[in-house]
């Protein structure tokens, strides 16, 4: 097959990305306008007949005082990864983005190699000679994931450093998924542990309710996530960046973005941001107050957001980021404890890579991050 690569418009590629059943939330084109520090570009892969195969959004980063950029495909680009002739698609990206004054090009391959269902990662928890999810064994192995990491290599590409729980701007190696294709409601809410189902059944009978917020709500949202990021000791993002988040996502398409509050007697005591996708949904930022968790105003509003998307006709629900730590004494434990209530699974996919198109230059940008 014989494969061309160049530059398409925003139209092109949201049209090829509404084609599929579901791609990365950082690769539709709009994602380009809620990194606004970052240039970015819109590359189409065609066959011979001149059908567009395969797209990805680029976001170059310049490099301070110089015209060389980071160029960065965050979990992209959609294409065929499974295509025995992976070089015919990536090469001429590496030559295109080496044109465009790229000194090194990262990207995220949405490439699943493991995934673990929620008995396997408790049996994980419970064991004391398990720290990390890689010490369990998998419940599904994906062999053909083996053979991309194995290409890659062979390219020249080099495996990043792991994104850990994806806080910050490398995307996370390791999410926690509720599947929903095929099940029943039902089905779903019997998956959830018991303490779960309990808090459920608690939030409700406490008279929580769980509403849609839109535009006007973000600064209510924006308070509730500062009292998050003083809890949790992290930088919290401004107000602004999700005003424009909301604005260019859902300009691209009314449903792309959603606003979740759960109240008691009016009083908003968590939020959450969703993301929408084709068939794919995220849990994208969380946020709740100190006051009023025992009412458990975060599990009536997952359970609706659940709910939700799968009204949608969504195939599953993400949780995003965890860290691959099953060690209780690590600050990121609970976060994985409390998504395992939800009977998903955690999946593992091959990591970012990075491709040293200037070595002198790449070296250089390692010493400088990792000083930062």
């Amino acid at each position: 097959m014989s494969l061309t690569l160049r530059t398409i418009s925003r139209e092109q590629h949201l049209a090829y990305i509404q084609s599929l059943p579901s791609a990365s939330h950082c690769q539709v084109p709009a994602w380009a306008d809620v990194k606004t520090e970052w240039r970015s570009e819109n590359l189409g892969w065609f066959d011979r007949d001149g059908q567009i195969v395969g797209a990805g959004l680029v976001l170059y980063r310049q490099l301070p005082k110089i015209k060389r950029y980071l160029a960065y495909l965050p979990e992209g680009p959609v294409i065929n990864w499974y295509a025995p002739n992976l070089d015919d698609w990536l090469q001429p990206m590496l030559a295109h983005l080496k044109q465009q004054g790229a000194f090194s090009v990262k990207m995220g391959p949405p490439v699943v190699i493991r995934r673990w269902d929620s008995a396997a990662i408790k049996s994980g928890i419970q064991d004391p000679d398990v720290k990390r999810l890689r010490d369990v064994e998998a419940t599904h192995i994906e062999p053909r994931a083996f053979e991309v990491a194995d290409r890659l290599r062979k390219m020249g590409w080099q495996q990043g450093e792991d994104g850990g729980a994806g806080f910050g701007d490398v995307q996370p190696r390791y999410v926690f998924q509720v599947p929903l294709a095929n099940r029943s409601l039902e089905d779903v809410l019997k998956g959830f542990n018991q303490l779960w189902r309990r808090n459920i059944k608690k939030a409700d009978k406490a008279g929580v309710e769980v509403v849609q917020g839109g535009y006007e709500d973000l600064a209510e949202w924006q308070r509730l996530y500062e009292i998050t990021a003083v809890r949790d000791h992290f930088r919290p993002r401004p107000l602004s960046y999700f005003q424009r988040m909301w604005t260019v996502l859902n300009s691209e398409d009314p449903n792309r973005m959603r606003l979740y509050f759960a109240r008691h007697n009016g009083v908003n005591l968590s939020a959450a941001t969703m993301l929408v996708v084709g068939g794919h949904v995220w849990y994208s930022y969380g946020a709740s107050d100190n006051i009023g968790r025992e009412v458990r105003p975060s599990n009536a509003m997952q359970w609706r957001m659940l709910r939700d998307s799968y009204a949608m006709g969504a195939t599953v629900y993400d949780l995003r980021g965890i860290s691959d730590s099953l060690d209780e004494t690590d600050h990121l434990f609970g976060l994985i404890q409390f998504k395992v209530g939800t009977g998903g699974e955690a999946v593992e996919y091959v990591g970012e890579w990075d491709f040293p198109l200037n070595k002198l230059l790449h070296k250089a940008l390692d010493i400088y991050m990792s000083r930062r």
